[in-house]
């Protein structure tokens, strides 16, 4: 295959046709993306880089370089992201800033990163699992990626000042302007005239690259939509996307900056598919994720930076009801600024009891929890109130790097009045297989009932790894140590046949 892409194959590559917008407000200059290319054997290396956002704040803390492999360097635009830090003493939410870049890429890519505050003494490329060692010359970084990735490039451990690196796919059949049923952002800014758009059913709405829309997007008693493209939803009045009532809605690829509150909320709905979206948030309830009374929801491949809950999974609360089940978690990197990562069961119907069921977690990096309230503390959290029953939750493979304050698990059933009317009825058959933390400053865990008949019950950990060392009931400590003292972890007397066994041991049953 040809390393020489034309202009015309290089955008329809990436689906970038003419510039436009259904909605009203700022019109986007007619600006496509560009791209360049290389070869490496017979597969052609390509970048993408996007036109510049609109409107968007820039942030000058990084240079960000990028070329196909042996190709031309283009250098990208770096934004403003607005990142919550806690006042542990006052409870003030003070905004940090930080810095978020975006392209395109198939094959291979070089990247190029200078820290323009100066030399550094280290760097390291988060998450850890993907090993990416960086070349460094004084003041930059230079690393290659052979795949799409969501990275953070920090430079001496800083937690804020520090670059996130959204490495996408090519987009593959983006719709055209005019497309039937497409409503089609185009690069620009865009606004609604009550900042919400709302979706009707079998309808698209896309975000080209360089689309910046400001409106809440809702999918309300629809079925069969989507949200997708390159584009970016920033500074959404009331939670960046909406979605209730709904069956097959897709949201795919999107990036979220600096909302107001939830970047989703997810009630009442089934068959979701949430994938490859990117979410920053500073304000207060800055959930990225908050799922209600819903089933058979994926979420996969996301990156959620948030200043709350990073994925919260509920029944009951407000006007929205019924049952959570068959959820998916899958291939995302979590970092919550405030609160947790993964957070289970909080929110439910006292009066009418729901549950939730068949959850399942796999293949995660959680790269920071900082929570100051020991009562809400967990990088994985099981709050189970409100008469919620949560049964039949996997996590497999996942990676916990050391997080700034908090807990690894807390697993409670509750009855705390800021939130609950009751307590939960129970947490039952929970399987962790394949977890790692390496770090710290990790808090006592907690596994805690409410009583005799609010128990947790039968919850397996296989192959729990706390900084290289396996958690086993069957040795590697005292005979009169609890396997559970090595995480450390409490455990109450309303927990009941909890097992910490070998991937050999777990083999075997």
């Amino acid at each position: 295959m040809s390393s020489f892409l034309s202009r015309r194959t290089a955008l329809q590559t990436v689906g970038v046709l003419a510039a436009g917008g259904l909605a009203t407000g700022v019109a986007g200059t007619a600006q496509a993306a560009t791209a360049s290319s290389g070869a490496t054997g017979s597969t052609v290396d390509i970048v993408v880089v996007h036109p510049t956002l609109p409107q968007v704040p820039v942030n000058n803390s990084f240079t960000v370089k990028v070329r196909p492999l042996g190709g031309t360097w283009q250098r990208l635009d770096v934004y403003l992201a607005k990142l919550a830090l806690i006042d542990a003493t006052t409870g003030s939410n003070r905004a940090q800033n930080s810095s978020v870049a975006m392209f395109d890429f198939s094959g291979t890519v070089e990247v190029e990163v200078t820290y323009n505050s100066g030399g550094f003494e280290k760097v390291r490329i988060r998450p850890d699992s993907y090993g990416i060692k960086p070349e460094v010359l004084g003041s930059t970084a230079r690393f290659t990626l052979d795949r799409p990735r969501n990275i953070v490039v920090q430079v001496d451990d800083k937690i804020f000042d520090c670059l996130h690196l959204l490495a996408n796919p090519l987009e593959q059949n983006p719709p055209a302007e005019g497309d039937k049923n497409v409503m089609y952002f185009g690069p620009g800014l865009h606004t609604t005239p009550d900042r919400t758009l709302k979706v009707p059913s079998n309808t698209t709405v896309y975000l080209a690259p360089g689309a910046v829309l400001t409106s809440q997007v809702i999918f309300e008693n629809v079925e069969n939509s989507r949200l997708i493209g390159r584009g970016v939803l920033y500074n959404s009045p009331n939670g960046a996307i909406f979605i209730r009532k709904v069956e097959n809605v897709t949201v795919d690829g999107i990036t979220i900056l600096n909302p107001r509150y939830e970047n989703i909320r997810v009630a009442e709905s089934q068959n979701l598919k949430i994938k490859n979206l990117r979410a920053f948030s500073q304000q207060g309830w800055g959930d990225g994720i908050q799922l209600y009374c819903s089933e058979n929801v994926t979420i996969d491949g996301c990156f959620l930076r948030t200043s709350d809950d990073s994925v919260a999974l509920y029944t009951h609360r407000w006007d929205f009801y019924g049952d959570t089940r068959n959820i998916t978690v899958k291939n995302c990197t979590l970092w919550a600024d405030v609160a947790h990562p993964i957070n289970i069961g909080v929110h439910g119907n006292s009066e009418n009891p729901e549950m939730l069921e068949n959850l399942n977690f796999e293949n995660i990096d959680i790269l920071d929890h900082r929570e100051p309230q020991v009562l809400y503390q967990g990088a994985i959290a099981f709050m189970v109130g409100d008469s919620n029953l949560v049964r039949d939750v996997k996590f497999d493979n996942i990676r916990v790097e050391d997080f700034r304050w908090g807990q690894l698990f807390h697993m409670h059933i509750t009855n705390n009045p800021k939130w609950n009317t009751s307590g939960g009825r129970g947490i039952e058959s929970v399987y962790v297989k394949d977890l790692s933390y390496n770090g710290k400053n990790a808090n006592l865990s907690l596994i805690a009932g409410l009583d005799a008949e609010h128990a947790v019950k039968d919850v397996t950990f296989e192959n729990l790894r706390v900084n290289g060392r396996v958690i086993a009931d069957s040795g590697g400590k005292p005979a009169w140590y609890l396997a559970a003292d090595g995480v450390p972890m409490f455990v109450n007397e309303h927990v009941k046949n909890l097992r910490f066994l070998t991937t050999e041991e777990a083999a075997a049953l």
